[in-house]
């Protein structure tokens, strides 16, 4: 499918996002629609391009058994009551659950180009959103910063999509306000920041069969994350989407750049060579590592860039991986 030149429009910028922003990112859902239909599995719709896991069948009718039936769908009860062997037939369930954990703690708060991190990963999780609900899936997910969270169960209707998102940017707006991260402090004794407590809570809401999709920078990835990560891709089609920086990635050009956290200033010197490839390959080390740990899980990766279109490289993933 040609994905239509004018999703440009769409990408968001800068360091916050509006609703407004969010809300139009129905459209730039729509460019993948099709692809997302056609490239489906099991008659799947959506990105649920993993196999069935969990309960991702719903049971249709009994019928007389025939030779080459598996001997384990034989229901008994029906089986004594008729006095002959009936089998169970079941149907690949269409409705799925799709949950949606959005990070937008203070390591999100950053960019060089294009957008924040937080931004970007706002972006991607409404079209992600805005995908499910068009293709009938219910829809919840998580929003977490490094004070509090936000739940949201999953549900079938567009009322509960613009409750996600009205979360998704309610938290986004309040990372401007932030001036010392360090110094924040959790609204409950039971909240801990990173991912591995925003995990341990996705797992109230998310029931076999179910696809996750967990949108961060996974800077605060460790090994409880991972133990979570593990649990739920037992039952569950997840996806990773890690947002990272191009600056994340490689030193700028030779110089001497101002930098500030928004309150804190500073001088970063990129003329060292040395400095250059060591910055490089700490974070192609990074990179390798998270690929590696999730693929022995079976887990997704949609890498994703702060200066690249959220729908295009979502667009790729869904080629890649069809």
């Amino acid at each position: 499918m040609k994905i239509d030149p004018h999703h440009a429009l769409y990408q968001s910028t800068g360091a916050v996002i509006t609703l407004q922003q969010l809300l139009v990112q129905r459209y730039a859902a729509k460019t993948l629609e099709y692809l997302s239909h056609s490239r489906s599995v099991a008659g799947i719709s959506g990105l649920h391009l993993s196999k069935m896991r969990g309960r991702g069948i719903d049971f249709e009718e009994f019928r007389p058994y025939q030779p080459g039936d598996d001997i384990r769908l034989i229901d008994w009860r029906v089986t004594a009551r008729t006095n002959r062997p009936f089998t169970k037939v079941f149907r690949e369930e269409r409705e799925r659950p799709v949950i949606i954990a959005v990070d937008q703690t203070h390591n999100m708060y950053f960019g060089s180009q294009v957008a924040f991190k937080s931004v970007i990963a706002a972006q991607a999780a409404a079209v992600l959103c805005w995908l499910a609900i068009d293709n009938g899936d219910r829809v919840g997910g998580l929003v977490f910063s490094d004070t509090d969270s936000a739940l949201v169960r999953p549900k079938r209707s567009r009322r509960s999509a613009l409750h996600l998102l009205n979360q998704v940017f309610t938290y986004n707006q309040k990372l401007q306000s932030v001036k010392d991260p360090e110094s924040q402090v959790p609204l409950s004794e039971d909240f801990k920041p990173g991912l591995a407590h925003a995990l341990g809570q996705i797992r109230r809401i998310t029931k076999p069969g179910s696809t996750l999709y967990v949108i961060s920078d996974f800077a605060t990835l460790d090994a409880t994350a991972l133990q979570y990560l593990n649990q739920l891709a037992r039952h569950n089609n997840v996806i990773c989407c890690c947002v990272y920086d191009a600056l994340e990635e490689s030193l700028p050009v030779p110089g001497v750049y101002s930098i500030t956290d928004g309150t804190r200033k500073g001088a970063l010197n990129t003329h060292s060579n040395k400095a250059r490839i060591r910055y490089r390959e700490n974070f192609k080390r990074r990179m390798e590592s998270l690929v590696s740990d999730l693929e022995q899980l079976r887990i997704g990766l949609i890498k994703m860039r702060t200066n690249e279109l959220v729908v295009e490289q979502i667009r790729r993933w869904i080629v890649k991986n069809s």
